[in-house]
């Protein structure tokens, strides 16, 4: 184990010192280890191999600093930018104070960011990551507390994240596990977006196969969001004439493509197909950027447990599986080929503010399980979300165990969808 300390990592040193020391360390993977107290100023974005764990003992504080040129992220994995996968990493014990620190921009290409991936925590093309006994306490209003994007087992556990943005925000992947979480932010604590802004995930993909355990949406004075966002959605191959708005995305050559520009509702007509195989390239006034090497035309969530829930937050609903249909991106493209979102279990899930709305969908949903809650006095609001081509299977919603006001308003449903209450 290498203790960086004795490295000359130091309170004393310039952030851009400490950035370079630790850099200098992980390079060589293994485990290395921080463990005089103290506060460690860092400026510069640490790039993660292989086989590399980072211990931070108690009383160890990292904080953020701004870069000289432009701010990256805090953590970072190298194979982020090469398209390559990295395994076994693992962070213990970081306490991270942001001190306003954002990234530069999620919307352009730089050596520091890549588009789309967002959070101080940034983990793009990842296997068996490991985050324990994290705390954040002033998440800015930019940039996710962690952003994990294209993995295979994930374990996030023991961590304790406050402020603005997002605490902890899934791209595509599968087998994860967030466990003992304390959350307290005005956006969502927890997003599982398949589909998501062309700012704010750089894939697109299922997310299948997680446990939420064990995690607490604390109270507070102001919120936006939902305590879990639950999005889905589809696009289609392109074609000459085709309209297209910011986040909007097609499928050309093998590749999907995403439009990433101002959202400001401006609508463009696509005459040329965009053929470029890496990076941005402006066309027809588009910029698209080149999400991922596919044919994949949907996405969702599916096989997902929520169990020991407890919302203490005052919030209009508490889990939303999600379309969006707005400025900033319309998840289902008209006349595509929808997702269906389904095996979504709540297992003793307690609702213990006044939450409206327990689950709200406007995408199709199969397959809900409710175990054991208490929902108080929230209900189950289903909506169309009347775009051309979409279609809505039958949604069964599976009761055992539960606790709520099963009048004739329980469930409220847009007229053509179709719900089974099984008890």
């Amino acid at each position: 184990m290498i203790n960086l300390n004795d490295k000359g990592f130091s309170v004393e040193n310039s952030p851009e010192e400490n950035s370079a020391i630790m850099q200098e360390a992980v390079s060589c993977g293994g485990d290395i280890y921080v463990g005089v107290p103290g506060v460690y100023k860092m400026s510069e974005p640490i790039n993660l191999g292989d086989d590399t764990s980072i211990y931070f003992g108690a009383g160890v504080y990292i904080k953020r600093a701004t870069c000289k040129e432009e701010t990256g992220y805090v953590l970072v994995n190298s194979g982020a930018f090469t398209n390559q996968y990295n395994k076994n990493i693992k962070i213990v014990g970081l306490k991270l104070i942001c001190d306003g620190c954002q990234c530069s921009g999620a919307t352009k290409e730089s050596k520091k960011v890549i588009p789309g991936l967002r959070g101080h925590l940034a983990f793009y093309h990842i296997k068996n990551l490991t985050i324990t006994d994290c705390e954040m306490l002033d998440t800015p209003a930019k940039d996710f507390g962690i952003h994990i994007c294209d993995f295979e087992n994930v374990v996030i556990e023991n961590v304790r994240i406050e402020g603005l943005k997002d605490a902890v925000h899934f791209g595509c992947g599968s087998k994860f596990v967030i466990r003992h979480g304390l959350f307290r932010t005005f956006d969502d604590p927890i997003a599982l977006n398949a589909h998501d802004y062309a700012s704010s995930n750089p894939m697109l993909g299922w997310i299948e196969d997680g446990l939420i355990e064990d995690c607490y949406d604390l109270d507070d004075d102001t919120t936006t969001g939902y305590f879990c966002r639950i999005l889905a959605g589809s696009w289609r191959k392109w074609e000459s004439g085709m309209k297209i708005q910011n986040s909007d995305s097609v499928i050309h050559d093998g590749r999907i493509y995403r439009a990433l520009m101002v959202p400001d509702e401006k609508i463009y007509t696509s005459i040329t197909a965009p053929s470029h195989k890496k990076g941005m390239m402006v066309v027809d006034g588009i910029n698209w950027v080149v999400v991922q090497e596919n044919e994949e035309h949907n996405c969702g969530c599916r096989n997902i447990h929520f169990k020991d829930i407890h919302i203490k937050k005052k919030r209009p609903i508490a889990f939303s599986l999600h379309f969006d249909k707005d400025r900033f991106s319309r998840s289902y493209y008209p006349n595509s080929e929808a997702p269906v979102q389904e095996n979504i279990t709540f297992e003793n899930v307690s609702v213990e503010n006044d939450v409206p709305v327990f689950l709200y969908s406007r995408t199709p949903i199969k397959n809900v399980r409710i175990i054991n809650s208490n929902l108080a006095n929230s209900t189950i609001l289903l909506e169309h979300i009347n775009t051309e081509g979409i279609t809505y299977p039958q949604s069964d919603f599976f009761f055992s165990g539960t606790y709520a006001k099963f009048d004739d308003d329980f469930i409220k449903a847009d007229e053509g969808l179709s719900v089974q209450i099984i008890k």
